[in-house]
């Protein structure tokens, strides 16, 4: 994983020089550095978004043809290669996307004063010691709910547990676009995910929170660009207004 750590510190460190050459303080061009750290993550891997789409979208437009079938795994496996499906297509994108992610936590987690790590991955001491002490709205982004680094208490309560809130209403929002279904699991899942950030929030650090709510707001933006371009199969597309009609219709 040290290649995925120091691959994802250059974008970091990239967009953080270009925002220092834009900005003069001290601190924003770090927030902006995490924030279009993800962007780029995830726009470098919409691609295998988009594919893992289509394979759900052509398994499920093959799903009354199965039904058809019934218990029959040989008629089943000569279906999928007649129409050039395969089952385990859409597991691919996530086995790659896991570790980025995965990468992307550490390398904001690794950001915190005091660190014997400082130079791995790529940087310089005085790089890090300029990240782990900047802040957001006065708050270090090195900095937790509790552990403060020297900062005012209430400032950096107030400005995590802001972030907190906006990290579980949008991870509410990106879990409801991605459950289906209204059973049990998926009840756990809307509800369970969201709250559990309750307590992890508590634990991260701010910049990490920061990569979180990105994270989600690009995740939302996605899946809806995504149900316009590659609607569910038996489901008319999106248009741009048709969300606008819709909740017209309803308060109608």
């Amino acid at each position: 994983m040290s290649a995925v750590y120091s691959a994802i510190s250059a974008v970091l460190l990239f967009w953080h020089a270009l925002w220092e050459r834009v900005l003069s303080s001290p601190d924003w061009p770090w927030v902006l550095g995490i924030v279009f750290l993800v962007l780029t993550i995830r726009l470098f891997l919409l691609p295998l978004a988009v594919r893992q789409v289509k394979s759900q979208r052509a398994l499920q437009a093959l799903q009354p043809r199965i039904r058809e079938l019934g218990n029959d795994p040989a008629a089943v496996a000569d279906l999928y290669r007649s129409e050039k499906v395969n089952p385990f297509a859409g597991f691919l994108p996530l086995l790659i996307q896991f570790p980025v992610f995965i990468g992307l936590l550490h390398v904001l987690r690794h950001i915190r004063p005091g660190s014997t790590t400082a130079t791995l991955y790529g940087w310089t001491q005085t790089q890090f010691d300029s990240a782990a002490h900047a802040e957001l709205l006065g708050a270090p982004i090195a900095a937790t709910f509790s552990h403060h680094l020297g900062a005012p208490g209430l400032t950096v309560q107030l400005v995590t547990a802001a972030l907190i809130a906006v990290m579980i209403v949008t991870t509410y929002l990106s879990t409801r676009q991605a459950v289906q279904g209204d059973g049990l699991i998926q009840r756990l899942m809307l509800y369970g995910v969201p709250a559990s950030l309750l307590v992890s929030g508590a634990i991260f650090p701010i910049g990490v929170i920061v990569y979180w709510v990105t994270q989600n707001l690009f995740g939302l933006a996605q899946q809806a660009w995504i149900r316009r371009r590659y609607p569910v199969p038996g489901e008319p597309p999106r248009g741009p207004g048709d969300d606008k009609a819709r909740s017209q219709g309803a308060t109608g």
